[in-house]
């Protein structure tokens, strides 16, 4: 079996409430608007999201995945999708976890993004000779940006909007 992984945790503290939060990480427009390399999320039949991402890897060029997630947990604290049962080459596992404290919001962010491919040539022609290490490596340096990059404009765009709070005053 061939194998690409990464995996990115994170966490941030958000001048907003736990609810807008909560809102906005379980809005995919969000994640498609504000992550690089998603092209788009869908929904599918069964309550099935299909995110389709696009990452630059060096050597082998643009990895293009698909990967069917489904909702496994829904609390006020915290949020979690995983593959969906039915996946067999692509799993995504993304998870969110909010904590108030005080006029903040912590806000805890883990995904991990795993490729599974009977032979290295499944996924392209030279990922044999590259191999996995160096393939995940350079995945997880991709993740690890997109992540970021997304974490960065997501709190930018809560912080700037103002709470029903402070719109209530």
């Amino acid at each position: 079996m061939f194998r690409i992984k990464a995996s990115y945790t994170e966490q941030l503290e958000l001048r907003t409430t736990i609810e807008r939060a909560r809102e906005f990480f379980s809005e995919f427009r969000n994640f498609v608007d504000l992550m690089p390399g998603i092209e788009s999320i869908r929904k599918e039949a069964g309550g099935i999201m299909r995110w389709m991402v696009r990452a630059e890897v060096p050597v082998i060029g643009a990895v293009h995945a698909s990967f069917a997630v489904e909702k496994t947990e829904d609390r006020p604290e915290r949020l979690e999708w995983s593959p969906a049962r039915s996946e067999a080459k692509n799993y995504l596992r993304y998870a969110a976890a909010f904590e108030e404290r005080g006029h903040k919001v912590l806000v805890r962010i883990a995904q991990h993004v795993e490729l599974r491919r009977s032979h290295g040539r499944d996924l392209h022609t030279l990922a044999s000779l590259i191999g996995e290490g160096a393939i995940s490596a350079e995945m997880q340096k991709r993740v690890s940006e997109m992540i970021k990059t997304f974490l960065e404009r997501a709190q930018a765009k809560l912080e700037a909007e103002p709470d029903c709070e402070q719109q209530a005053v």
